[in-house]
């Protein structure tokens, strides 16, 4: 069983920066495609940035330029360094992994609270 844990959530003042972590158990890590993903009260949980086996990258509009993902594959770990945080950043952000058509699986989330 596949297993997924986030970590490095936290407030944070707005301008500031937070990194995530995710650490995934289990041997398909390097060939998956590796998300985050956020969901905010009342809102829908959307993509925020993802990262495929090749170190392709695709991150939301909004967080275009203060966002970066990235991977570990020694580590098994997947990262979202945020920059620049705004008050509408704050969410529950949520560790994805996708491989094979096959597997789609979530972390528990970390929560990310920006505010003065």
């Amino acid at each position: 069983q596949l297993q997924l844990v986030e970590s490095g959530g936290g407030l944070v003042q707005p301008g500031g920066s937070l990194r995530l972590s995710c650490a995934v158990s289990g041997s398909i890590f390097s060939i998956s495609t590796m998300g985050w993903y956020r969901q905010a009260p009342g809102k829908q949980r959307e993509l925020v940035a993802d990262i495929t086996s090749r170190d392709s990258t695709n991150y939301a509009d909004s967080v275009k330029g203060r966002f970066t993902i990235s991977r570990d594959n020694a580590k098994n770990t997947v990262y979202l360094q945020m920059n620049s945080l705004k008050p509408e950043n704050t969410a529950v952000y949520y560790c994805n992994l996708k491989a094979t058509r096959v597997f789609d699986y979530w972390g528990q989330g970390t929560q990310v609270t920006v505010s003065s």
